[in-house]
């Protein structure tokens, strides 16, 4: 899918990565702390490091820094599945990886996933269809992997139980991130992975047991 451009009056692409990744940072402790409606570009700016005439130059507006927030999310965990895992292996050990690798970029970005489950519908008209669009290309890429174990004979799905398996995958995910103020006082981040890893694998077929 093509990235939304958002646009910036500065040139150089490094420097916007940078200043934006900045951006990021700075917002998504604001979000979570005042909410979105409630920070000014202002406060943004001054979180990040520089002046609001600099913030300008990267941005249009305060819905361009929370779509920043979302789209980061959905790249760095395309990012990760693609560089780490085949998803034609078919095999259930490449599932096993791809849910605990998703699992881990999750609680690395514990901040931006509950900013974005508060603030999306904050969203402009435009820039939400992009971002539930780009939730759907990652469900899509578990899709991708269950589907290798169905065509390699080591998992039994029809189509309809595949969507809806990969679509919880994603759910139990983001679930470690939105729910962390319960969870993680039970879990330690490895413990959630192997349970869950295992609830879902023995769901979808009872002779596959996650080995310790």
């Amino acid at each position: 899918m093509k990235k939304r451009e958002v646009p910036a009056s500065v040139k150089d692409e490094r420097l916007i990565k940078k200043r934006r990744d900045q951006m990021i940072k700075g917002a998504v402790n604001l979000f979570k702390e005042k909410g979105f409606h409630r920070t000014t570009t202002r406060e943004i700016a001054k979180a990040s490091g520089f002046s609001i005439g600099t913030l300008y130059e990267y941005i249009r507006t305060k819905e361009d820094v929370l779509y920043l927030v979302c789209d980061s999310i959905y790249d760095q965990v395309r990012e990760r599945m693609q560089q780490d895992i085949d998803t034609k292996q078919g095999s259930i050990e490449s599932l096993k990886l791809a849910v605990a690798h998703y699992f881990r970029v999750v609680n690395e970005m514990q901040d931006e996933v509950l900013v974005m489950y508060q603030e999306a519908k904050s969203l402009t008209k435009d820039a939400l269809p992009y971002v539930l669009k780009k939730e759907i290309e990652m469900v899509a890429m578990f899709e991708s992997v269950i589907n290798g174990c169905v065509a390699s004979g080591e998992l039994e799905l029809e189509e309809h139980e595949v969507k809806l398996i990969a679509h919880n995958i994603f759910v139990q995910g983001q679930m470690w991130g939105f729910r962390r103020w319960a969870l993680q006082k039970i879990y330690t981040l490895d413990e959630y992975i192997e349970l869950q890893t295992t609830l879902l694998l023995n769901g979808i077929h009872k002779e596959v047991v996650v080995k310790k």
